[in-house]
């Protein structure tokens, strides 16, 4: 009866180790948690560029001598009635993706050292490691945006930012760098940013991600650049 109880609990305590979860290689756990935060951060910062261009400012009449607002007023509430018709449509938002996702940029890195401290965060050490291709497969389904590689359309800098389609070319363009961990591998930051194409708009950001609970969430996005 001994022997038979200490079979039992040996089988159950190999049984927990085998189903123990393995470790991820350091560039694959980057991906995963690329993977986990994608969709809240581009949430948060895309353009879109069918909402960019309002109503024209009322114009200096020399007639009257100043400005003349007749018809603005009405102008006004109508690109208001057209805007909340986009954000109120149901259709997917297509949004551009550059997926080579690199380092975050000198420029950008200068710009970040006067928000937070970097000598706390490093890359992995791995010699690939250094750019990879960002997968939008696990993405396919998302019920708000359809994400599709940049490399597909035109460069962005030739979209015509008077056609208000959402099916020809996407309605903007994001970015997001590789991530930087802390030691403990429970804060990390990366630099993401937004375009509404024609060369007209752009923005980037710095973002602080991080794992408290067993769940990695964007815990600060702070503004770095307009262009």
């Amino acid at each position: 009866m001994k022997l038979s109880k200490f079979i039992f609990i040996t089988l159950i305590l190999l049984s927990s180790f085998g189903c123990k979860k393995k470790e991820l290689p350091e560039s694959e756990f980057e991906k995963e948690v690329l993977n986990s935060v994608f969709v809240e951060i581009v949430d948060s910062i895309y353009m879109d560029r069918r909402m960019m261009l309002g109503p024209p400012p009322p114009r200096f009449n020399s007639k009257i001598n100043k400005v003349d607002t007749t018809g603005h007023t009405a102008e006004l509430k109508e690109y208001l009635r057209y805007k909340d018709s986009i954000k109120n449509d149901k259709k997917r938002i297509l949004l551009g993706v550059y997926d080579n996702v690199g380092k975050i940029s000198s420029f950008e890195t200068e710009m970040i050292s006067k928000e937070i401290v970097l000598s706390n965060f490093a890359y992995d050490t791995l010699k690939e490691g250094k750019e990879f291709k960002f997968d939008l497969k696990p993405f396919k389904n998302n019920k708000k945006f359809r994400f599709e590689s940049t490399s597909k359309y035109l460069h962005e800098n030739e979209w015509n930012l008077n056609d208000n389609s959402n099916s020809l070319i996407p309605v903007g363009t994001v970015f997001i760098s590789r991530i930087q961990f802390d030691k403990t591998k429970k804060t990390g930051i990366l630099s993401a940013g937004a375009s509404c194409g024609g060369g007209k708009c752009g923005r980037s950001f710095l973002v602080i991600i991080e794992n408290k609970t067993g769940k990695w969430k964007v815990n600060k996005i702070i503004h770095l650049w307009d262009s």
